[in-house]
């Protein structure tokens, strides 16, 4: 019988902090993709759902994705962030659907607003809703986390939809030692979210330690832009400017990549992945409160919106 060996050369396994998220995203992605019929990943070109697609190379690698790709174009969205989008599916071979906001309002299934605080963002609610139904998704992977707002921070990992597409935080089931009950009602279909345990900062962390690739407007850059409510939003045929708004240029970069007519930028020098994490690290405002104005509306406009079928 072999002699054992000494504790002083026993060898340890031990997770990073990083690894042990990334472990964590790719068993609720594989669980997913083995409970549920038809899951679709849901891809914006933002960095959460760039990680999202890096976990899902990890989860399902050298095979395809046993699942599409879907990004809910708003028509209003920085083109910076487009082109990746794009580019990027034809680099992974992967299906790409584009459920437009534009195609709603000409369906007349949603009413576009007017005026200079006018956004396309609320209406993504119901081109997302008639995506799902006509595609027959029954989970929507998404890159929302917990720190991002308070709405978020009390979703589950699977988070269920009634059968008019609501969410109802009093009626979560419990997720007790990372157990997933992926059960559906007649109807019902789920949100899943890879990344609800990460932070800005985890993200950032990640995609300098995966050296992945992000739309360039995440690096400080020069644009023309104007202050409103304490935030910078970019010039463009999107935003009407208000009286007294003057468009200057100035140095930012974006912490988060949504609506042209409701995502704010930042000024910044960080021009590097290394300058961004640190940046991030340094920061103490969260990227949706210093970067969001949809989330200003009401205290509760995320969580309005999330139980009108928002993600």
């Amino acid at each position: 019988m072999p002699a054992r060996m000494p504790a002083t050369e026993r060898q340890s396994y031990h997770l990073s902090h990083l690894r042990t998220l990334e472990a964590e995203a790719v068993h609720v992605m594989r669980e997913v993709a083995a409970e549920f019929e038809r899951p679709v990943l849901l891809f914006s070109g933002g960095k959460d759902s760039i990680v999202l697609l890096r976990l899902a190379e990890k989860a399902f690698r050298p095979a395809g994705f046993p699942f599409p790709v879907m990004h809910v174009d708003t028509g209003h969205n920085f083109p910076e962030a487009l082109e990746f989008r794009d580019r990027r599916m034809r680099e992974l071979g992967e299906a790409l659907i584009v459920a437009s906001v534009e195609e709603s309002i000409r369906r007349g299934r949603v009413v576009e607003e007017t005026g200079p605080r006018a956004s396309r963002n609320a209406l993504q609610t119901v081109t997302l809703l008639d995506a799902i139904a006509e595609h027959r998704f029954d989970a929507a992977f998404g890159g929302a986390r917990r720190d991002e707002e308070r709405a978020r921070a009390k979703e589950r990992i699977l988070s269920f939809r009634d059968e008019f597409g609501q969410w109802e935080p009093q009626r979560q089931r419990p997720e007790v030692w990372s157990l997933y009950n992926g059960r559906l009602h007649k109807g019902e279909h789920a949100r899943v979210f890879p990344i609800s345990n990460w932070t800005e900062l985890d993200v950032w962390q990640y995609i300098a330690e995966e050296e992945l690739e992000v739309p360039s407007i995440y690096f400080a850059h020069e644009r023309e832009v104007f202050g409103r409510d304490g935030m910078l939003y970019a010039v463009s045929p999107y935003v009407q400017l208000m009286e007294g708004e003057q468009p200057f240029t100035a140095r930012v970069r974006y912490r988060t990549v949504g609506d042209m007519s409701c995502t704010g930028a930042v000024e910044s020098s960080a021009g590097t992945l290394a300058e961004v994490v640190a940046e991030i690290a340094a920061t103490e405002m969260t990227e949706r409160g210093q970067t969001r104005g949809d989330d200003r509306v009401t205290e509760a406009a995320m969580e309005d919106r999330k139980r009108q079928g928002y993600f």
